[in-house]
């Protein structure tokens, strides 16, 4: 069954690892999908996949962090795909260093892409769900946010605005029909992961150390995220809202 056949679903970062998996499993789903990136070689990429896969998509150059841009995009996916259904905010990024080794020029870009950019695209698009009243939000955060991660502290503030910003959203929200709920990955083998492993110094030994302390015993990969946020973005999830998933093999388990 295709749970979201007809539906219209921006996913930021789609050019990603995580972003990437995404977009190919909503098409699958049967949506249309916006592969929003700022790399437009990359969400071409993943876009012209899924149209040679007999899915619909489109790719669109989007830099999260300034609003003309995110203005731009939402409405050129309204013109070329379909207004708004859902909007998976995925694109990340991250700088892998102790706070005190860290600048605020860092601190700046980090809060940017992690938490602004999602607010630019929350306000960019909630106007239209609410004036439908029906929509999915599902921002993509991190385990970070919930626990906390060594080198990760800006990284982390900025995933744990978006985790409370999100809740916030969700019961200022509900009433329109929107739902809004955040899936946080653990460790994940993505480019971003990569750069985590260099700058740890010992990349063997810390994928060692991370693989013995996840109970299901291996790293997560891409394609392990997209069925939680695709749950998120249906009807089978019409009537949870405000909720945090962690899709990590049991690494951190928060009730």
């Amino acid at each position: 069954m295709q749970r979201l056949e007809g539906k219209t679903v921006i996913v930021t970062g789609g050019g990603g690892g995580i972003g990437g998996a995404t977009c190919r499993r909503f098409a699958r789903e049967g949506a249309a999908v916006a592969v929003l990136d700022l790399n437009p070689a990359a969400a071409e990429q993943v876009a012209a996949l899924i149209r040679e896969q007999g899915g619909r998509a489109e790719a669109f150059q989007c830099d999260i962090t300034d609003r003309a841009s995110v203005d731009a995009a939402v409405a050129a996916t309204a013109s070329r795909i379909g207004a708004v259904d859902v909007l998976v905010n995925n694109a990340g990024w991250d700088v892998f260093k102790p706070f005190t080794k860290t600048e605020p020029v860092q601190w700046e870009r980090l809060i940017a892409i992690n938490l602004t950019g999602a607010l630019h695209m929350h306000h960019a698009v909630l106007p239209g769900m609410v004036e439908r009243r029906q929509g999915r939000i599902v921002n993509i955060a991190s385990d970070a946010a919930r626990v906390g991660s060594s080198g990760e502290a800006v990284y982390a503030a900025c995933k744990g605005g978006l985790v409370s910003f999100s809740k916030t959203i969700a019961r200022e929200h509900a009433r329109h029909g929107i739902t809004v709920n955040v899936v946080c990955p653990g460790p994940t083998d993505t480019a971003l992961f990569a750069d985590y492993k260099q700058g740890a110094g010992n990349p063997e030994k810390l994928m060692e150390a991370f693989t013995r302390s996840i109970p299901l015993g291996r790293i997560g990969q891409p394609d392990d995220l997209p069925g939680a946020i695709a749950f998120f973005a249906s009807d089978d999830a019409a009537f949870i809202t405000g909720q945090v998933l962690s899709v990590s093999g049991g690494l951190t388990m928060n009730g």
